[in-house]
């Protein structure tokens, strides 16, 4: 249905968006399956999204500043990572709409703020299932010989069809997934463990850079190049909050989900940052497209059991994430389309409740990313994305928190705007790392966003749909300030 212009809602200014109403069979066409999600399963969730990097991705950090430098990188964006979901935990209390992000942006900092949130996590969740496919695909190969676009063609056609097909049956075969992968983790960490030897750590020659040392080989500069590849451990824990449409009683789940998945991915990430370079060295896995594996095979000298597993066990982990990631692009790419910001016929659903056009057209440009074979610059554009949106939404929460001292919160963050302040900093500080590694990444970034600037600016402003859901609040909070 295409959205016609109408006069603009009560509150708005020359230069603000015009709206345009919908009658109920706009909606109707636009409704998801709700209450299909306690917190266990969104705690699943969270991991999901987040365990192929525990698998493939992070070990790039090393090459970039070594194990101390890594390390350094990772304990900070632990941080960031920790601060940030204690925000997200109260702000997805708060508003619970399948916008995420998104929508608290749009409640916070206006439609351009909330367009611009959008628009930096539909880069992330696009572009990260193209890199985790090329992981995927390092993985099929070394189990079956097979690699390339038709490993990436069979894994996107299979998992969109089956979100296609149904919420409620993708999350649980989602956590069924991730569950098995988190014991695959659990194996490896033992083997590991068993092969630790201290000096593996510090094996990668140290160079003439400014402050290098033994534990530091790239010196001071090592550590901000590897912050990109530490938020790989983390990556899009932050998606929880896009499944509040579909959660039974978001208000208590959401902050429970999002925080117990937070808490895992910690204990995971410090566990597998020093048992595999530790076990195998780290030069020897700094560049491996199937780090894990390859850490088994250099420690006990060969291909064993435990290795096999974790490598079979390993492709599902991927799979978790990758499966994941189509979910919340899908969600988010529905959300923006419901309200007008994107064309509107992306966020119609099918007979099963599904956004089937939201699932489709992202993946397809996913799967052009995803030939490409660059993984690891497909990282970092996924990441760079990514830290757009924590400076945004951390923003969102400290403006809420200072405009509407007395909106209704199931859920506060401790330490509240001190909290999130920490989160914002080290974000901002995560913004300009990702642009010193690689520059290629800031344009290809600034080109998708130069493109949805033009178009939300020329078009899609107009044509919002006021009844949206996130479209509403904003209705309410201009109604009570006319009130006031």
């Amino acid at each position: 249905m295409t959205a016609e212009p109408s006069t603009p809602r009560a509150g708005t200014s020359p230069g603000q968006p015009t709206g345009t109403g919908q009658d109920d069979a706009y909606f109707q066409e636009r409704q998801l399956q709700g209450g299909v999600a306690g917190w266990v399963l969104l705690a699943g969730l969270g991991v999901a999204y987040v365990i192929s990097g525990d698998f493939a991705g992070w070990n790039f950090g090393l090459a970039e500043g070594g194990w101390g430098g890594f390390a350094i990188a990772v304990v900070v964006m632990a941080v960031m990572y920790l601060c940030m979901v204690l925000g997200l935990a109260e702000l997805s209390s708060t508003i619970s709409t399948a916008g995420g992000g998104y929508a608290f942006a749009r409640r916070a900092l206006g439609p351009w703020g909330g367009f611009l949130t959008g628009t930096a996590i539909l880069v992330e969740y696009a572009i990260a299932p193209a890199a985790i496919a090329n992981f995927i695909s390092a993985y099929v190969d070394s189990l079956i010989g097979v690699s390339g676009p038709l490993v990436f063609l069979v894994f996107y056609i299979a998992f969109i069809g089956l979100h296609i097909y149904g919420v409620g049956e993708a999350l649980k075969l989602m956590f069924v997934i991730t569950a098995i992968a988190v014991v695959a983790l659990l194996v490896f960490v033992v083997a590991a463990a068993l092969k630790f030897d201290a000096s593996n750590l510090t094996d990668i020659p140290v160079t003439d850079a400014a402050g290098a040392s033994e534990l530091l080989p790239f010196g001071l500069i090592g550590v901000w190049a590897a912050l990109p590849y530490a938020i790989w451990f983390f990556l899009a824990v932050e998606g929880v909050p896009l499944a509040a449409e579909e959660t039974k009683d978001p208000a208590r789940s959401m902050p429970r989900g999002i925080i117990a998945a937070m808490l895992t991915l910690l204990a995971f990430a410090a566990l597998i940052l020093v048992v595999a370079p530790g076990a195998a060295g780290a030069g020897t896995i700094a560049d491996s497209g199937n780090p894990l594996v390859d850490t088994l095979e250099v420690a006990y000298g060969g291909s064993t059991a435990v290795s096999t597993f974790v490598n079979i066990v390993g492709l599902l982990g991927l799979i978790a994430s990758f499966f994941s990631i189509i979910y919340a692009y899908s969600r988010q790419t529905f959300a923006l389309s419901r309200a007008g910001y994107l064309p509107t016929v992306l966020s119609k659903t099918g007979r099963r409740k599904t956004p089937y056009l939201a699932l489709i057209v992202p993946g397809i440009i996913g799967f052009a990313m995803a030939v490409l074979n660059q993984g690891d610059l497909l990282i970092l554009v996924a990441v760079f994305g990514a830290t757009i949106s924590y400076v945004l939404m951390m923003l969102s929460h400290i403006v809420l928190r200072v405009r509407e001292p007395d909106l209704e919160r199931p859920y506060r963050t401790p330490g509240g705007v001190v909290t999130t302040g920490i989160a914002l900093v080290l974000a901002l500080v995560a913004v300009v790392a990702g642009y010193l590694v690689d520059q290629r990444v800031i344009l290809v970034t600034a080109g998708v966003f130069a493109l949805a600037i033009a178009y939300f600016y020329f078009y899609s402003r107009h044509h919002i749909v006021t009844g949206a859901p996130e479209e509403e609040f904003a209705a309410i909070e201009d109604a009570e300030k006319g009130l006031s």
